[in-house]
């Protein structure tokens, strides 16, 4: 097993108007590509980060609009829009393959980056998928999406994220370091940005994307998830054409890359190895 103190610490860049953390590798394996949920941030993968092998370069984007990146240009961006920035960035690090994984709503740019650019996916990880709510454009939010957007521009970060962050993780009692990390990424979140990943989430279409992937494609879901639960899950992995493995972690709850990396790390391992193969 490597020591923890043979691995890199993750650093912070910026390109492409994106900024991001890099836990640099030994460039023996395709660099892999993070991209968190709705309420967090890059810092939300470091656990993960630190899980994964230290062959591998390791990105965690902060999307648009999150911590110091650039919000995109449109009030009502779509999957499509977040994935063509990644799509910059990835080209400005000169990443021309990558094993991507995308968690909650990540999932959503994931899939629509692997659908539309499928020679830069060596494979794909959608952990706790988002499936989206294919709201037509210029169509109103259902209600429970607009809320969301209604109630961070209310509150605030900081009491939205009290009200909202122990959902996301199961038992968070017992699991307080984990609870304090998903508080304090929602807390600092922009409500610019946070608002227009809610009109994504509401564009997107995770089902349909699935489809028309051509990596290799593992779906994993804590067992326990109430925000994006197994069924979810489950449909997503059915709509695959390439499909690589569907795991529910037992007890782990939405927050699954912090609650269990250790778990995540050995599935995006298998993935990788098959990846690059």
């Amino acid at each position: 097993m490597t020591a923890v103190a043979d691995i890199a610490r993750p650093t912070p860049g910026t390109a492409a108007g994106i900024a991001f953390l890099c836990r640099p590798g030994r460039g023996l394996a395709y660099p892999v590509v993070l991209l968190h949920g709705i309420g967090s941030h890059a810092r939300s993968y470091e656990p993960l980060m630190a899980a994964l092998p230290p062959a591998a370069d390791v990105i965690a984007w902060n999307a648009p609009g999150y911590a110091s990146s650039q919000p995109l240009p449109m009030a009502a961006p779509t999957p499509h829009d977040y994935a063509a920035a990644l799509m910059r960035l990835l080209d400005t690090l000169k990443a021309t393959r990558v094993v991507l994984a995308g968690h909650s709503l990540g999932c959503l740019f994931a899939a629509s980056f692997a659908a539309q650019f499928p020679a830069r996916v060596a494979a794909l990880a959608l952990l706790s998928p988002a499936l989206g709510y294919r709201v037509a454009p210029g169509a109103a939010l259902p209600p429970a999406v607009q809320a969301r957007i209604d109630e961070i521009e209310s509150l605030g970060p900081e009491a939205f994220a009290a009200k909202r962050a122990a959902r996301l993780v199961f038992e968070p009692e017992r699991k307080p370091t984990v609870l304090a990390a998903v508080r304090e990424a929602m807390a600092g979140v922009n409500p610019a940005g946070y608002a227009q990943a809610v009109r994504a989430l509401g564009a997107g279409d995770l089902i349909a994307d699935a489809a028309r992937i051509e990596a290799p494609t593992l779906v994993a879901v804590g067992a326990q998830d109430v925000v994006t639960p197994p069924a979810n899950a489950r449909a997503a992995y059915d709509a695959l054409a390439h499909a690589a493995g569907y795991h529910e972690i037992p007890g782990a709850g939405h927050a699954l890359p912090q609650e269990d990396p250790a778990a995540v790390a050995r599935l995006l391992t298998q993935l990788m190895d098959g990846g690059n193969g």
